[in-house]
């Protein structure tokens, strides 16, 4: 038999079993000796595992190989080249490989090298063609680019073949370096020639070919969607109980949502608004309703600066910021109800502070406002609303952010040189709602930490009264007294961890801070009413009792205010004592009330702080005494003879007491009426019902949030409040089994986004009963597995997977102050329950091996080899110690163990949602994902679930970054 060419001479001998003579000879009619390339060392790997047939005579390979020996680059041998275009065209759509991984590398390698050559192979023709047609003979050329492109087409049209020359270039950077070198010489060659279809063919290969490196990247965003519910909440838990938060965490948790989510940016961008302007609407007047207008006007710009680093280029980013106004301004109901709460424009002022920080151009201000202008135009109530007198809150907001920063300045000099002109700045700080103007844009602008120490350096400063005048004494008590009043202020209002200075060894610590933490009371503190921080030096004691007792009046010259304010305690009990042993009467504690709260507040704030302590250790019939002085210490002093700003000091000092009293007031049934200030001081305060159980109470709430698609601020609140009393295994343990009731599909989605927004209350621990308790119960007790079939199973995967990766990304960074306030319950401990030794079964894995029901369903890590548990978290070397680590590897190892059983069930089914949700939720390279802690024996188990069996999803479940990685990731590829 003629052989015509290489094709038919490899099928030939792979046929008859020719002797390695026959092929050598056969071969010399094709390459010169000597000539070599990697394609046929590419041919060799094909048929050596047995590739198109059964497995050919092996000197048929090896004389392959040897007849071949240097590379081959003469292009000008038509049949040569021929021949290797044909060889190419029997692999190049149907690779496989079932050796070894080293042998499967060496496979990604080889294909590499063959497009590298087909694309100088193609340069070669492209090159020739046009020779030809300056010469008037195109046709040889032409034939010849045609065939290269047909190659270079089929080649790269395999999402297979794309995935293996992923993981070649990752092995050999350099040589896609020469990849790209031969592409761009060969867009410079097409661009001379005049056929459109080689010239569209080539630019479809080329495309192909670029897209290479970033395949992992792409994702389809939900166009189909226009309310994003977990966005809306994430932002409205942020504006309701962190405010003081840095703006970076707040980014990274909403990039997250946005990846997990594939939300387009100005759908993005239009619900952090739409988040903003409903909470103003539902924000309680007073302190809440400044905070949430700080948040909207001067934050959220400023997320948005950092957002745009995230999204795209700042032009795109412009873009899509206008885009979402244009949309924002759709929405005329929203927009009317905030402009009638904040009597004002809101849509003016948001958008003048956004082209300040350069998010939208000033062409697309003056369109915006003018499109804003014409609605309001037609909404009369708004204008007949709007009240000349009221300034708007936004307005007020705004000029308050550079009054900061002059105060700041101003509480830097030296404060005995000038102690009345500072007096004077912080009287007009007390005036009206001005302290919480400034308060709230300090704390949206990052600047609430150094206000408070400055007002901690004043207080301190103030503490020691040497040989002074009674003008000057009276301005330093003033300066003491507001500075301690308002410190307490800023830590009911905003956490007592903005006032608490770095820990510095050696350094001493302030006078209100060693009186904030031990004497101040706060929510879930409780504090001993015998710690000796009440029980100072007894001499001074005396003296104080003495003073108050006897004397019509405090004097203030030389008086040490931080002493007497450590010394109230003591002689309040002593007071208490006289009174209820009949000593004093009921006008000589007035007298003695009206002393302590006459000249300074913070003696009253001091007094009460013990009182309360000492009102939780008393019997029901004990307390009244006690109750009845914190009434006389509540209300204000009616004297013409107190010192400056007294009313507006007791204006804060009434809001510090009726927070400081509210547990013990609920506990005691006890109504004391502090001064009202005309708004609500406490808005989220006792919002569960009486006399019903909570989780009655939390079913209900999901329930209702749950319907209405959304969570408002009040629920927030209350969700805040049933975690705190029920702990972190109950909360999350109800709502997931809430989750698993609901049978439709676009409820349990919706659970899912509203689930995931109520977890970021304490993301990270709710993350670890998640994954370390309720998930690995429900997966190893066959008799839960029916809760995990879809819809609901879906959605816990998905939830799962989310709460994981945010948790994640944000557990090195620290706790946000919201979750600094809880009290922290060990949820068990995590160092005994998943042990570091491989070889000493964890507790969870002693569950999963002792399944009496099904023994044989899963393995314990014992039975296992260690190389079986390795993954790609070992090798970056990730400290396992951490909890949140420790559970992440336990988990996969159930999930590697469930899927390499003989026991299918919606368990399994639930592992492959779980591992779908990865990854379509992650970016390109899973290098520091939640992955790394996947065994690696895992990949092999994957694929061989039909809905996982993907390149894509190999090359997206694997760490690419590591050696190891790459080599099981081209094994599992070259597999499929």
């Amino acid at each position: 038999m003629k052989v015509v060419n290489l094709k038919q001479a490899i099928l030939q001998a792979w046929k008859e079993r020719w002797s390695d003579y026959q092929w050598a000879i056969n071969m010399k009619k094709f390459f010169p000796k000597g000539a070599t390339w990697d394609i046929l060392n590419l041919a060799e790997a094909l048929l050596e595992q047995a590739m198109i047939g059964p497995s050919p005579n092996p000197l048929i390979l090896s004389y392959l190989k040897y007849a071949i020996s240097s590379q081959f680059d003469d292009f000008s041998r038509d049949l040569c080249v021929q021949a290797l275009l044909d060889i190419m065209d029997m692999f190049c759509d149907r690779l496989s490989c079932h050796g070894k991984a080293e042998e499967c590398i060496g496979l990604c390698r080889s294909l590499l090298s063959a497009l590298h050559w087909l694309l100088r192979c193609t340069a070669a023709s492209a090159e020739r063609l046009r020779e030809g047609l300056e010469a008037g003979t195109p046709a040889a050329g032409e034939k010849q680019l045609a065939m290269c492109l047909q190659r270079l087409e089929k080649t790269l049209s395999s999402t297979k073949n794309r995935a293996l020359l992923h993981i070649a270039k990752l092995e050999e950077a350099s040589s896609w370096t020469a990849i790209e070198h031969s592409l761009l010489k060969l867009g410079e060659i097409l661009a001379s020639l005049s056929n459109p279809q080689l010239r569209s063919q080539a630019e479809q290969c080329g495309t192909l070919i670029r897209s290479i490196p970033t395949m992992l990247a792409v994702h389809s965003e939900q166009l189909h969607k226009t309310g994003y519910p977990t966005v809306h909440a994430v932002v409205l838990l942020e504006g309701t109980m962190n405010l003081t938060g840095e703006t970076q965490p707040l980014v990274e948790q909403l990039m997250m949502v946005k990846r997990m989510q594939h939300i387009p940016t100005p759908l993005f961008v239009l619900e952090i608004w739409k988040a903003c302007f409903v909470g103003l609407i539902e924000s309680p007047e007073g302190t809440e309703e400044l905070k949430w207008t700080a948040f909207t006007f001067l934050k959220i710009p400023q997320v948005l600066v950092k957002l745009k680093k995230y999204c795209h280029g700042d032009k795109d980013f412009t873009e899509d910021v206008n885009c979402a106004f244009e949309f924002l301004l759709k929405l005329t109901p929203l927009l009317d109800k905030a402009d009638q709460r904040c009597n004002c424009d809101c849509t003016k002022f948001l958008l003048q502070e956004c082209s300040k920080q350069g998010l939208l151009s000033e062409a697309s201000v003056t369109n915006l406002m003018a499109k804003r202008a014409a609605d309001r135009e037609h909404a009369p109530q708004l204008k007949s609303g709007e009240n000349a007198n009221i300034q708007p809150n936004p307005g007020l907001i705004l000029r308050a952010e550079p009054t900061v920063t002059n105060i700041l300045k101003t509480m830097d000099a030296d404060h005995s040189k000038s102690p009345e002109g500072l007096l004077g700045v912080l009287g007009h700080m007390l005036s009206g709602k001005s302290l919480d103007l400034l308060l709230a844009a300090a704390a949206a602008t990052g600047k609430l930490k150094s206000f408070a120490r400055k007002f901690i350096n004043l207080n301190e400063f103030t503490t020691h009264g040497n040989e002074e005048l009674a003008k000057a004494a009276s301005v330093r008590a003033l300066l003491f007294d507001i500075s301690f009043l308002m410190l307490c202020h800023v830590a009911q209002t905003y956490g007592s961890e903005v006032i608490l200075s770095e820990s510095s060894s050696g350094a001493q610590v302030p006078f209100f801070e060693t009186w904030m933490q031990t004497c101040m009371p706060e929510e879930g503190k409780i504090l001993n009413p015998d710690h000796p921080c009440f029980w100072p030096d007894s001499t001074k004691v005396e003296s104080l009792v003495a003073l108050l007792n006897n004397s019509s009046e405090m004097k203030l010259v030389q008086m040490k205010w931080h002493e007497a304010c450590l010394s109230i305690s003591a002689a309040i009990l002593e007071i208490l004592n006289a009174w209820e042993n009949g000593v004093l009467a009921f006008e000589s504690i007035q007298k003695i009330t009206d002393n302590i709260k006459g000249k300074v507040c913070s003696l009253a704030v001091c007094a009460v702080a013990w009182l309360v302590a000492h009102v939780r250790m008393l019997g029901l019939d004990e307390r009244e005494k006690s109750l009845q002085m914190i009434r006389q210490l509540a209300g204000p002093l009616y004297s013409e003879n107190t010192l400056q700003f007294y009313n507006e000091r007791v204006v804060i000092m009434s809001s510090i007491l009726e927070h400081m009293c509210a547990d013990v007031l609920q506990q005691t049934a006890t109504q004391i009426k502090f001064p009202s200030t005309g708004v609500d001081t406490m808005p989220y305060w006792n919002l569960l019902p009486p006399k019903r159980p909570i989780k009655e109470v939390l079913t209900d709430i999901f329930g209702k949030v749950l319907e209405k698609g959304w969570v408002d601020s009040r629920s927030i609140h209350i969700f805040d409040t049933l975690l705190h009393m029920g702990g972190v295994y109950w909360f999350c343990n109800n709502l997931i089994k809430e989750l698993l009731k609901e049978t439709r599909k676009e409820h349990t989605l919706r659970a899912v986004e509203l689930l995931y927004s109520i977890f970021c209350l304490d993301m990270q621990q709710v993350t670890l009963v998640l994954l370390g308790h309720i998930l690995p119960g429900l997966l190893t007790d066959s008799s839960k597995w029916h809760n995990l079939m879809d819809p609901p199973g879906t959605a816990l995967a998905k939830l799962a997977v989310w709460c994981a990766l945010s948790s994640y990304s944000s557990h090195k960074g620290q706790a946000s102050s919201r979750q600094k306030k809880r009290h922290r319950e060990d949820i068990e401990d995590y160092i005994s329950l998943f042990p570091l030794d491989d070889m000493q079964p964890s507790k969870l894995m002693r569950l999963l091996s002792s399944n009496e029901e099904d023994a044989n369903v899963l393995s314990s890590p014992t039975d296992r080899s260690m190389s079986s548990s390795l993954s790609a978290s070992q090798l970056h070397t990730v400290n396992m110690r951490d909890p949140l680590n420790r559970v992440l590897a336990n988990l996969f190892l159930l999930i590697s163990s469930i899927l390499g059983s003989r026991t299918a069930g919606p368990h399994t089914q639930f592992v492959q949602w779980f591992m779908e949700e990865c990854v379509d939720c992650l970016e390109q390279g899973s290098r520091g994902s939640i992955l790394q802690f996947m065994p690696f024996t895992t990949v092999s188990e994957l694929v061989k679930v039909s809905a996982m069996s993907s390149p894509k999803v190999v090359l997206a479940i694997t760490d690419l970054s590591l050696s190891l990685g790459r080599q099981v990731a081209a094994k599992a590829i070259a597999a499929l």
